[in-house]
C-alpha cells in the first residue's frame, strides 16, 4: 500500500528530477552563447533559455506547495531515509526551523526577480542559513513599534541600520545564536529624513568564512528557555552596520538610488511573513493536541484500573465516562483544528496569489484565529506515567507552550481579531455588503436578543447545520455587544485607547465567539467533503461533541441571547453523555487515523502495538543514571554509619 513514506520520497524524487534538469539547461545556456555561430545556434540558444526559465518557475511553485505548505519536510524526508544520530531532538529540523519555515518564504513571497537569483540558490544549497529576526526585547506584538533603524545613504547607496537602545535589541529569533550567517531583519526605515515605517532588509551578520561576527554585529544565545533547548535562540544588535541598497526586499516598496521612495500597493504587505506563520499556527497546534490525544488515549485503551463491580477484571480506563469526558472532547478539538489548519493554510496560498495579482481585500481575514491546547489534559489523564518524559507528553506540552506567545500572546491576538470584527461590524451598519468569514454580520437584524416566549428556539441539539447557526447568532450578537459598548466609550468623551483599553473584556469575548463559530463552521464544511458514509457518521458525532461541548461551557451566552431554554442545557448534557459512548468504539481508530508512527510520537505510552509497559522499562534501563554504579555507600554512606558506632 502507498503510504507516506513513499509520498514523501515520490514528491522529493520529482523535485529532484526537475531541479536536475534546471542544472543541466541553466548549464547549457551559460556556455552556448561563447559558440553562437548561426541563426540556427542562436533560435537553439533561445528556445532552451525559454525552457530554462520554465523549469525556474515551476521549481519555485513546487517548492512552495510542497516544502513551504509542510515546513520540514525537506529534512523530515532526509531523517526518515537514513536517521542522523546528530539530532537532539528527533522529528525536529531544530535551529533550520526558521531558514526553513521564514527566511525562504519570505524571500520567496517580498524579494524582487533578482534579488531572488542573488539570495534564493545559496539559501535553498544552506551557503545562506537565514533566520527572521522581528522581535526585540521591548516589543513583540505590536511591531509598529519596533525600534531597530535602517536609514538610507544615497551618497554610498547603502543603508545603515542600527540598535538604538536597549530594548531594541532583536531577541528570539530561531537559529540566531550560533547557526545563521544572515538574518531578515525588520526595521523603520528611513530617507530623506522621513520615517515609512517597518521594511525588511537581508543582513549578513557572520563571515560566510570564518563564521564570525561582521564589524558592527553583536549576536549570540539568549540562555536557557522552558523548551526548545535544540533550537539556539538568540539576540542581534546593530550598530551602524552599512548594506547595499538592493538588500532592501523590493518585491512591492522600494527605495531610488537618489533616496526616493516608492510605497507599496498595501501597507500589510510587509507582515507578509508573519501572517504566513500566523496561519501555520493552527495547524501545528492540532498537530500537537493529536500526537497528545493519541498517546492518551492508546495508553487509556491499555492501561486497567480498579473495579467498576466488585470481584469483576479490572476495566480499561477508557472505559470509564470521566476518562472519555476529558479525553473525547480534546479529540474532536484535535480533528477541527485539523480542519481549521487546512483551511488557514488553504486561505494564505489564495490570498499570496490574489496578492501577486494586484488583490489585496481578503489579507486581514487570515490574521488570527483560536488556538487550542489542553495538552496539559491528557498528561493528567495519563496518571503519573503521564509526567515521564518516556511519555513524549512533557516534551510537547514545552513544545507547544511556544505556540501561545510567539507571534503574538492569545490575548493579544484575540484583541486584534476583535479589531478586525468592529470594523466590520461598522461597515455593515453602513450598508457595506461583507464577504467572506465575517459576512454573518451582514444579518445584524436577526441577532437581536428577545424573549425566549417570543421567539422559537433556534438549537436542536441533534442537529449539526443548527448548532452551526447558534454559534453563528452567538458571535454576530458579541460583535455587536461589543462595537456598541466601545461606542458609548467614546461618546463619554474618552480617547480611542482608553475606550478600547475599557472594553477589552467584551472585544476579547466577541473574538473568542468569531473563532468558536468559524472552527463549527468549518468542521460542518468539512463534512460535506466525505462521501463515505461510515466515516461520515463518525466524524459527524466528533462534529456534535465538539460544538455541544462549547454550548455547555458557554452557556450563559446562548441562553442571554435567546437560544436556548434552561430545559435544553439538561439535554444538551445528557446528549454529550450519549455522545461519548457513541465515539468510545472507534477512539483508538480515530487517533490511529492521524497516522503518527512511533518514531513521531516517541512515547512509550502511546506505542501502536500497545506493548506500554514493556517499553517503559526498556527506556528506564536506559537511563544514564544507570550506565555507571554510583559509589555512594563506600564514598558517603558507610562513614556516616561508621561514626554513628
Amino acid at each position: 500500500m502507498f503510504n507516506h513514506h513513499q509520498g514523501d520520497f515520490c514528491f522529493f524524487f520529482l523535485f529532484s528530477l526537475i531541479y536536475s534538469i534546471y542544472c543541466l539547461s541553466s548549464i547549457f545556456c551559460l556556455f552556448t552563447p561563447l559558440i553562437i555561430t548561426d541563426l540556427q545556434s542562436l533560435t537553439l540558444y533561445f528556445c532552451v533559455h525559454t525552457y530554462c526559465s520554465f523549469f525556474h518557475q515551476i521549481l519555485l511553485y513546487i517548492y512552495r506547495f510542497l516544502f513551504i505548505l509542510p515546513l520540514k519536510i525537506p529534512l523530515h524526508i532526509l531523517s526518515s531515509l537514513k536517521p542522523d544520530p546528530r539530532c537532539v531532538h528527533r522529528g525536529s529540523s531544530e535551529p533550520l526551523d526558521l531558514h526553513l519555515g521564514m527566511f525562504l518564504p519570505t524571500l520567496l513571497n517580498q524579494a524582487s526577480p533578482s534579488q531572488l537569483d542573488t539570495f534564493f540558490t545559496p539559501a535553498w544549497n544552506l551557503q545562506i542559513i537565514g533566520t527572521y529576526a522581528q522581535t526585540e526585547m521591548g516589543h513583540g506584538t505590536h511591531i509598529r513599534r519596533l525600534e531597530t533603524t535602517a536609514t538610507y545613504d544615497p551618497s554610498t547607496q547603502e543603508f545603515v541600520l542600527n540598535s538604538p537602545t536597549v530594548t531594541s535589541i532583536k531577541w528570539w529569533p530561531g537559529g540566531l545564536g550560533k547557526t545563521s550567517n544572515h538574518a531578515i531583519v525588520l526595521a523603520q526605515l528611513y530617507t530623506q529624513g522621513k520615517c515609512h515605517g517597518l521594511h525588511a532588509f537581508i543582513v549578513p551578520i557572520r563571515s560566510m568564512e570564518t563564521h564570525q561576527p561582521l564589524p558592527g554585529i553583536t549576536v549570540g544565545d539568549i540562555g536557557p528557555k522552558f523548551g526548545f533547548d535544540e533550537v539556539d535562540n538568540g539576540y542581534l544588535k546593530l550598530d551602524n552596520v552599512r548594506i547595499p541598497r538592493d538588500n532592501m526586499l523590493m518585491k512591492y516598496a522600494k527605495v531610488e538610488p537618489d533616496g526616493t521612495y516608492v510605497k507599496p500597493p498595501s501597507d500589510k504587505l510587509t507582515y507578509g511573513t508573519m501572517v504566513f506563520i500566523r496561519s501555520m499556527i493552527v495547524g501545528e497546534s492540532a498537530k500537537a493536541l493529536a500526537k497528545s490525544s493519541t498517546i492518551a488515549i492508546r495508553y487509556s485503551a491499555v492501561r486497567h484500573q480498579s473495579e467498576l463491580r466488585p470481584g469483576e477484571p479490572e476495566p480499561q480506563v477508557l472505559d470509564y465516562q470521566a476518562q472519555q469526558y476529558k479525553l473525547f472532547p480534546l479529540l474532536a478539538a484535535a480533528y477541527a483544528f485539523t480542519f481549521v489548519g487546512q483551511y488557514m493554510s488553504n486561505m494564505y496560498h489564495r490570498i499570496t496569489g490574489d496578492i501577486n495579482q494586484g488583490d489585496f481585500s481578503e489579507l486581514p481575514e487570515v490574521i488570527s484565529l483560536g488556538k487550542p491546547f489542553c495538552i496539559e489534559v491528557c498528561r493528567m489523564s495519563c496518571g503519573g506515567h503521564g509526567y515521564s518524559r518516556c511519555s513524549s507528553l512533557p516534551d510537547i506540552y514545552v513544545t507547544f507552550t511556544a505556540t501561545c506567545t510567539y507571534e503574538g500572546e492569545n490575548t493579544v491576538m484575540m484583541l486584534q481579531t476583535a479589531r478586525y470584527l468592529v470594523k466590520s461590524y461598522r461597515q455593515a451598519r453602513e450598508g457595506r455588503q461583507l464577504s467572506g468569514i465575517v459576512s454573518y454580520l451582514n444579518e445584524q437584524q436577526r441577532v437581536q436578543p428577545h424573549p425566549v416566549s417570543s421567539r422559537p428556539t433556534v438549537v436542536n441539539i441533534n442537529d449539526l447545520s443548527s448548532l452551526v447557526e447558534a454559534y453563528k447568532l452567538r458571535a454576530a450578537r458579541l460583535v455587536e455587544m461589543a462595537a456598541k459598548g466601545l461606542q458609548g466609550e467614546l461618546q463619554r468623551s474618552k480617547s480611542q485607547e482608553d475606550a478600547w483599553n475599557n472594553c477589552s473584556i467584551e472585544l476579547v469575548r466577541a473574538s473568542d465567539a468569531h473563532c468558536h463559530y468559524v472552527v463549527v463552521k468549518l468542521f460542518a464544511a468539512k463534512l460535506n467533503e466525505v462521501s463515505d458514509t461510515a466515516v461520515h457518521s463518525v466524524l459527524n458525532t466528533l462534529a456534535l461533541l465538539y460544538a455541544l461541548q462549547g454550548v455547555a461551557l458557554n452557556s450563559g451566552d446562548f441562553l442571554q441571547a435567546g437560544l436556548l431554554t434552561v430545559p435544553q442545557l439538561a439535554q444538551v448534557t445528557q446528549r454529550i453523555k450519549a455522545l461519548l459512548a457513541e465515539i468510545r468504539p472507534n477512539a483508538v481508530a480515530l487517533v490511529d487515523a492521524f497516522d503518527y508512527r512511533d518514531e513521531m510520537l516517541n512515547s512509550a505510552l502511546g506505542r501502536y502495538d500497545g506493548n506500554v509497559y514493556e517499553s517503559m522499562f526498556e527506556w528506564a534501563k536506559r537511563s544514564p543514571l544507570n550506565r555507571t554504579e554510583v559509589r555512594a555507600y563506600e564514598n558517603y554512606m558507610c562513614l556516616l554509619h561508621c561514626s554513628n558506632d
